[in-house]
């Protein structure tokens, strides 16, 4: 097993930084942004052939392609690449995405069953998508017995079934595969703390606050969509500034569009980023309509993000119609028609995303069962997943409102209207493209790339803090790990410690659906196939976790004892 999880990374980090990289040296980006342009350009790469390969019926050996061009672009262009790596930022952030990536694919080992609040079958649905690309299934085919396949947009389906054409195809792999695309929302995440002020020491940081975070952890971990989206997002906000800097690179808006299209074609819940950046776009370059450089950029943005959405858009209308393209995703053809009207569910909904379910009164079934330490498990896992200001962390939260407080009062009000109106109108947005009513909260829906840009900017702000609110961080963070990762991994793994099909009837009934589902369907876990002890699991979790916050640890103090260190209050 050891052999085969080195060959999955070996061929998931070869292909992700090699296939575009013969493009994006060539980019006028410092290296720090040329490793993340060149994974976004590289998992789009990725899409286009697995795609084309699906559409043209050609022949699947052609994949083989991408690993070939990724070792001949690496070499060919590796003074390029090494150059590049020996600059501090690249390095800092390259060697914090590993630990970040290592750290989740050591959770899986743990994971004997998933379980977690009402997260039920999601998890199989995608593995069904990725078989289905491969296996070129019938196009009238219903997944989990209930959705057409446009209910969800592809590209990550395709892209990590391409993955499993060149290894090996197993549900094991696929949720080694899965984990690491989901990992990659640290590499933009990165980049930003940097931008807004924290250097390379935020990036070292940053890793020890996303491994703390249920949020992500948890995400992480389930084989789905919503990380790998929220890595396109935070691309395109990245690129974003990156066009509206003073001197901007000529590729930024290209790269920008790009990173959106990604995540429209990824997971549907970038749509209100890409509405509220398309709004910003146009409002910032609005004075500048006239000018050619303006004109040239938004044209370029428009083509790119346009040809990239009609690879998937043009075939499903061509296949599945308009209604079957548009009118099968569960954000606008809800089960089921709230009796209060559109209106009071969005209020509704967004009242119940950001006062926690212990704060009010609500229907308990949905995680009632018999196990105490499986109640406590759900009670923390729904704070966490669905309640906005916890999602951050249960003290995270407080800091960040606190910061970004202080950050506008600081900035120019024309700025400050600007961003606090597009905050406002993600988060009034995410919730209102919900179709259904949910009285436990929809954080963990659009909600998330929001709170991994929370994150971010907790990271870059982490040396002007004052040594009490640091404390609190880190007895916050360590009430976070217990309470929403370690007790969620020990109740993923030990619900099979009984072999009497009855003692499972001790979990919720989501947990119970998820067991039937992989004792029906015969898959096998990575945790299944395992031979190594969970002690020794463990101490190489440990291991890991030490090292990035001993990085962590070295990047702060580097940073204190600098003379540009910003004082501490």
């Amino acid at each position: 097993m050891l052999l085969s999880l080195l060959s999955i990374l070996l061929l998931f980090f070869g292909v992700t930084l090699g296939l575009a990289w013969p493009l994006t040296a060539r980019l006028a980006h410092d290296p720090a942004e040329k490793l993340l342009a060149t994974v976004l350009l590289s998992l789009l790469g990725i899409w286009l052939l697995a795609w084309s390969v699906y559409v043209f019926a050609a022949p699947p050996a052609l994949l083989w392609l991408l690993p070939g061009v990724a070792a001949f672009g690496l070499l060919h262009r590796r003074h390029a690449f090494v150059t590049t790596l020996r600059d501090p930022d690249a390095r800092a952030l390259l060697t914090a995405q590993i630990l970040v990536s290592a750290m989740l694919v050591a959770g899986l080992f743990f994971i004997v069953s998933y379980s977690g609040g009402g997260w039920a079958s999601d998890w199989f649905e995608h593995w069904e998508r990725a078989e289905f690309f491969l296996n070129r299934g019938p196009l009238d085919y219903k997944f989990i017995g209930r959705y057409p396949l446009p209910a969800r947009p592809p590209l990550a389906n395709v892209v990590t079934g391409a993955l499993l054409a060149l290894s090996r195809l197993d549900f094991a792999h696929y949720q080694v595969f899965t984990a690491l695309f989901s990992s990659l929302a640290f590499l933009p995440m990165g980049l930003l703390a940097r931008r807004f002020g924290g250097g390379a020491p935020a990036i070292a940081l940053l890793a020890v606050l996303v491994l703390v975070n249920p949020l992500f952890v948890q995400n992480a971990t389930f084989p789905w969509t919503k990380l790998p989206a929220a890595f396109f997002v935070l691309s395109a906000l990245y690129f974003f500034l990156r066009a509206h800097d003073a001197v901007p690179p000529r590729a930024a808006a290209t790269l920008f569009a790009a990173s959106l299209a990604g995540g429209l074609l990824t997971h549907y819940s970038a749509g209100p980023y890409a509405v509220v950046l398309t709004t910003v776009w146009l409002v910032l370059g609005w004075p500048h309509r006239r000018a050619q450089n303006w004109r040239r950029m938004t044209f370029d943005a428009a083509i790119t993000g346009g040809l990239l959405l009609s690879t998937w858009f043009v075939w499903s209308l061509a296949h599945y119609g308009a209604k079957g393209t548009f009118l099968t995703n569960t954000s606008v053809a809800p089960s089921d028609a709230y009796h209060g009207g559109p209106l009071l569910k969005i209020a509704l909904n967004f009242c119940d995303t950001l006062i926690p379910h212990f704060l009010r009164p609500l229907d308990p079934a949905l995680i009632a069962q018999s196990s105490s330490w499986g109640a406590t498990r759900d009670w923390f896992f729904q704070c966490y997943q669905l309640n906005l200001p916890l999602a951050f962390g249960s003290i995270a939260w407080c800091v960040i409102a606190r910061e970004l407080w202080r950050t506008a009062r600081a900035a120019h009000r024309a700025t400050r209207t600007i961003w606090i109106a597009s905050l406002t109108a993600i988060v009034l947005l995410s919730v209102a493209v919900q179709g259904e009513r949910d009285e436990w909260g929809l954080t963990h829906i659009c909600l998330q790339s929001l709170v991994l840009l929370g994150l971010a900017f907790l990271a870059a702000r982490w040396s002007a803090l004052g040594r009490g609110w640091r404390w609190a961080l880190m007895v916050g963070g360590a009430v976070d790990f217990t309470f929403g990762i370690a007790l969620q991994f020990a109740a993923q793994n030990r619900v099979l410690d009984h072999p009497l099909p009855g003692e499972f009837t001790a979990y919720n009934s989501s947990a119970l659906m998820n067991l039937a589902g992989k004792i029906q369907h015969r898959v096998a876990f990575l945790a299944d196939q395992s031979i190594a002890p969970a002690p020794l699991m463990i101490a190489l979790a440990g291991m890991i976790f030490l090292l990035a916050l001993a990085r962590a640890r070295t990047a702060r103090s580097a940073l204190h004892n600098s003379p540009s260190a910003p004082p501490s209050e």
